[in-house]
């Protein structure tokens, strides 16, 4: 008795575990009878929110669904604006689970996985399809904020009604039981080839505007260098100017003082002029003079002591 006492102890502490079941904070779950998912009196899936539940031992499974908002970040992408240019879009997308019955069907199961990859195709199909409406200035200043709310609302829009099946609207998320939180462009970038076309016509444009703005400076510099170089010239002939007019002065004073003194001593300015001819005409050791002894040129040589003396009494005056 004992034994069998034990043994059905056994089987219905068995039995018991596995009639309840905890969801965990941030789960939901969904029961499974014989692989169908179970659902209520208006067909919806019986979704257990998180706490202790019971359910039918050996019929039935539960299938736990992670409740919390999710983070997609997309591999960065090629898409075409309507100027047929390309740009290379980085985003991400933030979702979560609102029908978790339909979700479980959709993605085969619950996968996450599969569910990222239905999310990433229609996300991509309705970003290139927005894109495709707008240039790239529109893009990339004025539309961010206005493309990814209409990318958004084209992924939830239309509602699911499993008793109408021509309600459902197949390009929404909603169709796979998700609903789109949040959108978002993380960057927007040129391709390769495009960026480094850009580059190479603004180094050429920045490289022109400074060739340019070398050559202005060259020219301002040449003309300061040549106003420096005519005021130098000017202040220099005014130098010059200054100083033959003080040194014509001077020579005016001294040939006036000369031609005073010459007229008082007619004898000393001859006997002057005759010394520098003297002096002119014997500089080169080599000259020769055949003349006449007893021409006049050589009247203060000829009478040299006696014109000493006169010059001599003169200068004592």
């Amino acid at each position: 008795m004992s034994k069998i006492f034990i043994c059905l102890s056994s089987i219905f502490l068995l039995f018991l575990s596995s009639s309840f079941f905890i969801i965990k904070e941030g789960n939901r779950g969904i029961v499974l009878q014989f692989g169908k998912v179970v659902r209520n009196n208006n067909q919806k899936a019986l979704v257990y929110t998180p706490g202790l539940h019971f359910k039918i031992p050996f019929l039935q499974t539960v299938k736990i669904l992670d409740a919390r908002i999710h983070t997609m970040d997309n591999q960065a992408d090629r898409f075409i604006t309507k100027e047929k240019k390309d740009l290379i879009v980085d985003s991400y997308i933030k979702w979560r689970i609102n029908d978790f019955g339909l979700y479980y069907l959709a993605t085969g199961g619950g996968d996450s996985f599969q569910a990222e990859v239905l999310l990433k195709r229609k996300f991509s199909d309705r970003l290139r399809s927005e894109m495709g409406c707008l240039n790239v200035k529109e893009v990339v200043m004025d539309s961010r904020g206005r493309l990814t709310t209409d990318v958004l609302k084209a992924l939830n829009q239309g509602t699911v009604h499993l008793d109408n099946k021509s309600s459902i609207n197949v390009n929404s998320m909603n169709a796979l039981g998700i609903e789109v939180v949040d959108v978002r462009i993380k960057q927007i970038n040129l391709p390769i080839e495009v960026s480094d076309a850009i580059y190479n016509r603004m180094r050429a444009e920045r490289g022109a505007v400074a060739r340019s703005q070398r050559s202005q400076g060259q020219e301002k510099a040449e003309k300061l260098r040549a106003a420096a170089d005519y005021k130098v010239s000017l202040i220099l002939s005014e130098a010059q100017k200054q100083a033959l007019i003080i040194k014509g002065q001077g020579e005016a004073k001294v040939a006036k003082l000369f031609s005073e003194n010459f007229k008082k001593e007619s004898f000393f300015y001859l006997f002057i002029r005759s010394i520098h001819a003297y002096e002119n005409s014997f500089k080169n050791g080599n000259n020769i003079i055949l003349i006449n002894s007893d021409n006049e040129f050589f009247h203060y040589i000829n009478q040299l002591n006696s014109n000493i003396k006169k010059v001599q009494r003169i200068l004592k005056r």
